[in-house]
């Protein structure tokens, strides 16, 4: 957490903040995030339950910005296996450039492992029938088993894609060295940028698969249930 990013990393943290409506805009990110509203504004835009935002008060008091982040770690930050050291929280309270962002990036990565930890637990529900079954419906079982392979399909993709990536920089480097320095400069911060929104594209299509998938689940879930529910009103009916 205490890492100084690299350009990369803070282009992608940027883009990341940048997708979410946040209740101010992004100005200057050592001050937005100085009283830990915005930091809540974030968690509670993945995970709605976990904040209360009107526990959070905006403000330009120490002692608030103080209250907000301590009560952000006691209620929030705990329940994603994480925490900012008191003496992190005191710099970030004063806006000292260059604390707030890895802050950030961590807080991302552990957001991403909840999302694929939620998504994981949804997989392996068991659906039973409530009493004349004690085993999943085959129907379900192979679709959660198509879902997981897909899951692993994209993992897959996404770690071609950094291969892929490392040895476009590798290739590039190699061309760009007998450039002029100002135009191979250029260059490069442009195919940077492009490289940045292609994983915010791919980032974005990963969740949405996922939601997809947990979506028809519960779809098969409501159609599981309607089901049962079908067979105990023709069980409950009185014969004639």
């Amino acid at each position: 957490m205490d890492r100084e990013l690299n350009e990369e990393e803070l282009q992608e943290l940027y883009a990341w903040i940048d997708k979410i409506p946040l209740s101010r805009p992004k100005r200057h990110i050592t001050r937005d995030f100085s009283d830990g509203v915005m930091a809540a504004e974030l968690v509670k835009y993945y995970f709605p339950r976990l904040v209360d935002l009107h526990s959070y008060i905006p403000a330009n008091s120490t002692q608030q910005k103080l209250t907000n982040w301590s009560h952000l770690n006691r209620k929030v930050f705990s329940k994603l296996n994480f925490h900012v050291p008191e003496g992190t929280v005191k710099k970030i309270v004063l806006s000292t450039a260059g604390v707030i962002e890895p802050v950030l990036s961590t807080l991302r990565e552990k957001i991403d492992k909840k999302l694929q930890q939620t998504t994981e637990n949804i997989l392996d529900l068991e659906y039973y029938d409530t009493k004349n079954q004690e085993k999943p419906h085959a129907e379900v079982r192979q679709t959660e088993a198509k879902l997981r392979a897909r899951l692993a399909g994209e993992e897959m993709r996404k770690d071609e894609m950094s291969r892929l990536k490392k040895g476009t920089q590798q290739i590039t480097a190699q061309l760009y060295s007998d450039m002029d320095p100002t135009i191979r400069l250029i260059l490069q911060e442009k195919e940077q940028a492009v490289m940045a929104l292609q994983e915010t594209v791919e980032i974005l299509q990963m969740k949405v698969n996922r939601l997809e998938h947990l979506v028809h689940l519960k779809d098969m879930r409501i159609e599981d249930l309607m089901r049962h529910l079908e067979t105990y009103k023709a069980k409950g009916s009185p014969r004639m």
